[in-house]
Formats: structure tokens, C-alpha cells, sequence
């Protein structure tokens, strides 16, 4: 293959992940119209269009789509060998891309990664903050983070902190002058503060357990945000019931800014873990961030 169409598909590549130009021409260091040039005549020569065009967005199409999934992989492995060479520089490096949601960065991956940055400092990160189950083959990360329970079977896994327990918690102003509930069912009959799930496309429903029988419970209310510390926000400041992680609930409890409701039926779940393809090969930087991300018990 021409090395014209090898930098013309990395160009495509980079476009259909960033799904913008403008971002893009900034990663590449030319103008937008010289990727438009480029992408133009990679189209022209396969003889299909490979990227929507709009005046906001930018997407693949189908033949878009099935480049991706088999080109993709490709480059990926071809850089996952460069970053191999590393193993001969006095120092490893290299960029390696995590996708986690906010909380799990703020409490199980940056106190681990701060001391680490410090020691490897030609080692880059980059952490994306989303709320969805990502393909992380599809979107080209390194690596995820999810409960353990939900990864898939094809994947390595590893624990990267404790068992995770969920607090209701309210501010006293919200429920000074209404009845306390008994039961998780009873939530529904107050004002509570809902968390959007992009990756189910609807509002995240209450989980809690009685006699070893998972209840879930859909509360209501006036507020609905896409990430937990919004949720706790709204919460301290009186909007009502929320259902978030228990440690960012705790310092707030402890000051009695926060109370607890159903503790007895807020089950543990299994920790949160980094996972990543099976087929990857480790480079010495990626190696060496698993063992600092490792939870020991």
C-alpha cells in the first residue's frame, strides 16, 4: 500500500473518532480544509463515502463503519508496537487512553495516578469522563471501568478498589416536615433526584435489597442530572432523596449536613475494575499503570 493512503486512512481514523474536523485539524496541526482535501480524495480513490458531512456533526456511513472496525485494530496494534520500543529507552512512554465515569477517576484512579505521573513523566494520559458501557475496541481506548459484574467474558479484568455500597441520603430541610420512609418503595412517594444512564437512554432506577431479593425502585422528582456529584449537590441543597456512592455521601454525613435513610436494604456490590481486550499487547507504560491501579486487599 501507497504510505499516501496509509496517512490518508490515519486522517480518517482520527476524524470519524473525534467525529469533527475542526478537533481534528488541532490533534494534526493544519486546517480544516486541508482534511477535508485529504478525506475527499481517499473517498474518491476507494470509490465510497466514508464520512456524513453536515454543518454539526460528522459521522461514518456503513463502508465508514466497516473501515473502522477493520482498519482500526490494525493501527492500534502498530502502535501498541512503537510504544514496545519504549523497553529500550532509560524511561517507558507513551499515551494510553482510559474511559471511566467522574467518580471512579476522582476516588479510585487519580490517588493512585498522582505519584505515578510524577515517576514516569514521558508516560501520557488521557481520561475521558462517560457514564456509558463504551466499546473500547470500537472507540480505541486502552482501557474502561466498570463494576466487575459487567464486564464482558472476552475481556481481562482486575479489581481496582473495595465492594461499593449506595446511600440514600437527604439534607434535613427536605425532609424535616415529611414522613421518613420505612421501605425503598416508600421513595416514590417523595421528591427525588434522578441520574440519567447515556448507555440505557433513560433514568438509572433505585437498587436495593431485601431477604436477598433485588428490589429496583423508579422515584420521581424535580431534577434529573448525567453525573453523580450533580446529584449530590442537589441533595445538600434540600431538592430531596438521592442514591449515590457512600464515600462522597460520608464527609457530608459526618458534619450532618446529609442524613441516611434504608441503610438495611443498600446492598454491596462487586468493586470497580479496569478491564481491557484479551488480544492486547501490554505495553512496558500500560504494564506499569495496571500495577499502579491494582487494589490490594
Amino acid at each position: 500500500m501507497e504510505r499516501q493512503n496509509i496517512n490518508d486512512l490515519m486522517v480518517f481514523l482520527v476524524i470519524a473518532k473525534e467525529r469533527s474536523f475542526t478537533k481534528a485539524a488541532a490533534k494534526f496541526g493544519v486546517s480544516q480544509s486541508a482534511l477535508s482535501h485529504t478525506i475527499r480524495q481517499l473517498e474518491e480513490r476507494l470509490g465510497v463515502r466514508l464520512l456524513t458531512r453536515t454543518t454539526r456533526s460528522v459521522s461514518p456511513t456503513e463502508a465508514g463503519e466497516r473501515m473502522i472496525a477493520s482498519i482500526g485494530p490494525l493501527f492500534d496494534e502498530i502502535g501498541t508496537a512503537i510504544d514496545g520500543l519504549n523497553t529500550l529507552r532509560e524511561k517507558p512512554a507513551g499515551t494510553i487512553r482510559l474511559t471511566a465515569g467522574d467518580y471512579q477517576i476522582q476516588h479510585y484512579i487519580w490517588p493512585k495516578l498522582r505519584s505515578f505521573l510524577h515517576e514516569y513523566p514521558d508516560i501520557r494520559l488521557e481520561l475521558d469522563v462517560n457514564y456509558g458501557l463504551q466499546d473500547i475496541v470500537r472507540d480505541r481506548y486502552d482501557a474502561g471501568v466498570r463494576f466487575g459484574e459487567q464486564i464482558a467474558k472476552d475481556m481481562i479484568s482486575l479489581r481496582i478498589g473495595p465492594d461499593v455500597r449506595f446511600a440514600v441520603v437527604a439534607a434535613e430541610s427536605y425532609f424535616a416536615s415529611r414522613d421518613i420512609p420505612k421501605h425503598p418503595k416508600e421513595l416514590t412517594q417523595h421528591r427525588c433526584i434522578n441520574l440519567r444512564l447515556p448507555t440505557h437512554g433513560g433514568l438509572y432506577a433505585w437498587e436495593f435489597e431485601e431477604n436477598g431479593r433485588e428490589i429496583k425502585v423508579r422515584v420521581d422528582g424535580q431534577l434529573v442530572f448525567n453525573t453523580i456529584y450533580n446529584v449530590l449537590e442537589a441533595a445538600l441543597d434540600g431538592f430531596g432523596f438521592a442514591y449515590v456512592p457512600e464515600d462522597i455521601a460520608r464527609p457530608y454525613l459526618e458534619t450532618g449536613r446529609l442524613h441516611r435513610f434504608l441503610e438495611d436494604y443498600s446492598p454491596y456490590w462487586e468493586g470497580f475494575h479496569l478491564y481491557y481486550p484479551s488480544r492486547r499487547q501490554s505495553s512496558p507504560a500500560f504494564s506499569l499503570l495496571v500495577s499502579a491501579l491494582r487494589h490490594s486487599t
